[in-house]
């Protein structure tokens, strides 16, 4: 970690405008130290600035920000070509001098000092009235729920890290926090923003900013991972379906009727937080359109894709059978003809492809400027879109809510069941098997959440880790369409790759710190 981002960050540019995310530049951002805060419209400014902090390739607009996630089953790469990066956490042989490992790092740092800025400013903010009472209270509770977020990331990834919470002379490196620790903080933020927070903002105003619904969400998400490992604090099952069952009943949000309109829109009926993008404003997202397109794909005007990632082989093959399937992975490989204007199509596994795997439909379009296509022909395949990643989808706490409840009460409930139906029915599935234990009742609402959420952001990784499934994963791994061997050693001994390195450049300069085991 760098540590002169701890000081003061009233001079940095920020991005935004204090009605919504739009991420084009705010000069209020050059504002200093003297007059900084004087207003609303200046704490407005900063608030952004820390939505900015993620949306840059360094942070979470690209791949990158998945890196050490490719250890799951959902996520795969090349056995050459420039993915080094991923190709060592897919084989389980990841090091502290990954360069693409800094984004899950040094993202979420860089938006935690903003938003420490802001909540040790925001009270200099004058008030008149119950009104601007309530905007600077806003501005403090999209702080706290985005530092949360920004630690539940971190210390999901790399375990220990320190609590920054205040400034911090230059030369202070303040010891990495127990894991414990850093939950309670991440819990008390989050109530913060909670209690803050609105449960919505105006109609067409405010979009893509943190909310109080989202701010249960994501601690219902906490309590979730707090009841399995590290911590194995299993009373938190309770508390997780509390407060996903609170979102749950607030009926603000619903799941689209197409599981591929989900990934074709922005802010849509199920999106409880997403990170926003803007090509025009110099913040494109590039998790979608090129990166998920095959190598050997290439448009009518010449644009191809990046082959960053796709599922394994046997994760596809294990898929249940239904239209959510359908619509998540991209099986027909488009390969252009010499005349350069005609298609032949063949399956995934065709010895004419580079990788012989599927990939994944989802990722293809983003809001319309990814790859754009027809059954037969591609048109041109860009790498730059407008769509929001969404972090926190409806999906995932009626999910959450369902495992969380069958293990905190026993047996999964009629209540239980019918939020993982609701789930599977949208997916075109069958309702699940009544009257299973509720072991058997959580393993299969993970593997419904290995499915509705493949390829998204850690998500099935974080599963893993929670319920220290890597034995099951490994074993379940093909030994031939995986060209990218695991490290023999992570095969008898897997426990150590539950966590990231801590980056070498920043252990190096944090005396007292030591490296995760196993690196």
């Amino acid at each position: 970690m760098n540590f002169r981002y701890l000081m003061p960050l009233a001079a940095v540019v920020v991005m935004g405008t204090a009605s919504c995310v739009k991420l084009t530049e705010d000069p209020k951002g050059n504002l200093t130290t003297t007059n900084y805060f004087a207003t609303q419209k200046d704490l407005d400014a900063a608030v952004s600035a820390i939505y900015q902090r993620l949306s840059v390739d360094g942070a979470w607009a690209f791949t990158n920000k998945s890196t050490s996630y490719f250890g799951a089953d959902d996520l795969t790469t090349d056995k050459g070509l420039n993915k080094q990066d991923f190709r060592e956490f897919d084989k389980l042989e990841g090091t502290s001098t990954n360069e693409s490992l800094k984004a899950q790092w040094n993202g979420p740092w860089s938006a935690i000092y903003q938003a420490n800025n802001v909540l040790l400013n925001y009270q200099k903010v004058p008030t008149t009235d119950a009104n601007s009472v309530d905007a600077r209270n806003h501005s403090a509770g999209q702080a706290y729920f985005l530092r949360g977020l920004c630690y539940f990331m971190l210390v999901r990834t790399f375990g220990a890290v320190p609590i920054v919470d205040k400034q911090a002379e230059i030369s202070v490196v303040p010891p990495r926090a127990d894991v414990a620790h850093i939950y309670e903080f991440i819990v008390n933020d989050l109530k913060q923003a909670t209690t803050l927070l609105p449960a919505k903002w105006p109609s067409g105003a405010d979009v893509g900013r943190a909310t109080s619904m989202a701010a249960r969400a994501l601690l219902s998400n906490v309590y979730l991972t707090m009841a399995g490992w590290p911590l194995n604090q299993t009373a938190n099952y309770a508390l997780a379906a509390t407060e996903a069952d609170a979102v749950i009943q607030a009926k603000q949000y619903t799941l689209m009727d197409d599981y591929l309109q989900v990934f074709r829109t922005n802010n849509n009926a199920e999106s409880i937080f997403g990170i926003q993008f803007n090509v025009g404003g110099n913040a494109p997202n590039r998790s979608f359109g090129s990166t998920s397109v095959p190598l050997e794909e290439t448009a009518l005007d010449g644009s191809g894709g990046w082959d960053d990632f796709y599922p394994e082989v046997n994760f596809y093959l294990n898929a249940p059978k239904c239209k959510r399937t359908d619509e998540t992975f991209y099986t027909t490989i488009k390969l252009r003809n010499a005349d350069n204007k005609t298609y032949t199509l063949v399956n995934w596994d065709n010895p004419l492809t580079n990788a012989r795997h599927p990939y994944y439909k989802k990722f293809r379009y983003g809001v319309g400027d990814g790859v754009q296509e027809t059954d037969n022909t591609i048109i041109q395949i860009k790498p730059s879109t407008n769509k929001t990643t969404d972090v926190i989808r409806y999906a995932e706490t009626l999910l959450i809510y369902a495992e969380a409840a069958a293990m905190s009460e026993g047996n999964p409930s009629a209540k239980a069941y019918s939020a993982v139906n609701e789930v599977r029915q949208r997916a075109g599935l069958p309702p699940l098997t009544p009257g299973l234990p509720a072991a058997a009742f959580r393993d299969s609402v993970v593997y419904e959440r290995a499915y509705e959420f493949a390829g998204e952001f850690g998500q099935r990784w974080f599963d893993i880790v929670r319920l220290q499934l890597l034995p099951k994963v490994l074993a379940a791994r093909s030994t031939t369409a995986e060209q990218n061997k695991i490290n023999s050693n992570s095969l008898t001994n897997p426990g150590p790759r539950y966590l990231a390195p801590i980056p070498f450049g920043d252990l190096s300069l944090s005396p007292g710190w030591t490296q995760n085991p196993g690196y």
